[in-house]
């Protein structure tokens, strides 16, 4: 029986990828529900990004399958970067990427689902519809009060919240953070957590994060990458008791 009968959001089976040799991605399985929020950690080297990277289409895969969609299956491997977004997957890198010289409704306005070019977005007559659908993701994110106020006079962490903003503008199926509460304050961390948590169930989400304080916030499923394959699955305590894993951390096993 072929694991796709299965129905999974997103599948990633047999999947390798080597650079110059160097096997960043090793027979990688990887299966995950929809409307499941689901944090990967791993040390540096382990092939996370790798693995977004493949996911979206910006890296191919020298074998294996990853497939997008419950009901379609749809072969990411077969798809450019424009084409995987366009079905519904997007992504945040570490570094916050916004329209600093815009307003932060603008840098929604620009978000939206739909084909429009700058200019258009920008100075065309913003329908109620568009304006309700901003003011719904302000709401999520936490920037009501500051949707006039320019996107570089925002803190990082509000920065952080106004991409995620700016792909939830996009509606999309499946979300791709990575290591949202880099350089943030511990009251940012914390309501970066809440925002991915009040996502659960209306979005697929895979987090990435070493912060193991906000791991622990968020996770409900953890998935630790090791040499670009996965070494366990499971709750927060399982993985963190798991002596495998405190042997890639610790580069070595504790004692009881």
């Amino acid at each position: 029986m072929t694991t796709a009968i299965k129905n999974f959001v997103l599948l990633l089976e047999g999947v390798n990828k080597s650079f110059d040799g160097f096997k960043a991605i090793n027979d990688l399985d990887f299966y995950m529900d929809e409307g499941e929020l689901r944090t990967i950690i791993g040390p540096n080297g382990a092939g996370k990004s790798t693995m977004m990277d493949i996911i979206t289409g910006r890296t191919r895969p020298d074998t294996g399958k990853v497939e997008f969609g419950k009901d379609t299956n749809l072969d990411l491997t077969k798809m450019n970067v424009p084409e995987i977004n366009r079905l519904g997957i997007g992504r945040k890198f570490q570094t916050p990427s916004v329209y600093i010289h815009h307003t932060v409704f603008e840098n929604l306005l620009l978000s939206l689902k739909g084909p429009r070019g700058v200019f258009n977005a920008l100075f065309a007559r913003t329908t109620s519809e568009q304006r309700d659908r901003i003011d719904a993701v302000l709401k999520t994110i936490g920037l009501t009060k500051k949707a006039e106020d320019l996107a570089g006079s925002l803190s990082h962490g509000q920065k952080q919240w106004l991409e995620i903003g700016m792909l939830l503008a996009q509606d999309p199926k499946l979300l791709l953070v990575d290591e949202p509460a880099a350089g943030m304050t511990d009251e940012e961390t914390h309501k970066t957590g809440e925002l991915l948590l009040s996502l659960e169930g209306k979005h697929s989400i895979i987090v990435i994060e070493h912060d193991m304080t906000f791991v622990r916030q968020i996770a409900r499923k953890v998935t630790v990458l090791h040499q670009g394959h996965v070494l366990c699955e499971g709750t927060v305590d399982d993985v963190q008791n798991d002596e495998r894993v405190k042997e890639v951390y610790l580069g070595r096993k504790k004692k009881n």
